[in-house]
C-alpha cells in the first residue's frame, strides 16, 4: 500500500491528488506529529521533507529514503521490494 501525507488540509490533499491524478490516498498530518515521528518534520517545519519510509507487513521501518528524486524513487523502491 502507498499512502502519502502532508500538511495540508482534506480539501487541498484532494485537490492536489486530482490535479496530478495519484493512484494512491494523501492523509493530512496537519498538526505534524506524524511527520515529526518519522523524521520528516521539527516543531518548527512549516513543510515536512521529501522522504519515504517502507513499512513492512509487521509494521516496522525497513528503510528510510532520506533523499528522494521523483522520476526514479518509484524503481529504487521497487527494487528494494524484490
Amino acid at each position: 500500500m502507498i499512502l502519502g501525507i502532508s500538511f495540508d488540509s482534506l480539501e487541498a490533499n484532494k485537490a492536489f491528488r486530482e490535479k496530478f491524478e495519484l493512484p494512491f490516498d494523501l492523509l493530512c498530518d496537519t498538526d505534524k506529529s506524524v511527520s515529526i515521528a518519522y523524521g520528516a518534520a521539527e516543531d518548527s517545519s512549516s513543510t515536512p521533507s521529501r522522504i519515504t519510509c517502507l513499512i513492512d507487513g509487521k509494521g516496522v521501518v525497513a528503510k528510510v529514503y532520506d533523499s528522494v528524486t521523483p522520476a526514479e524513487h518509484a524503481a529504487e523502491v521497487l527494487a528494494d521490494l524484490n
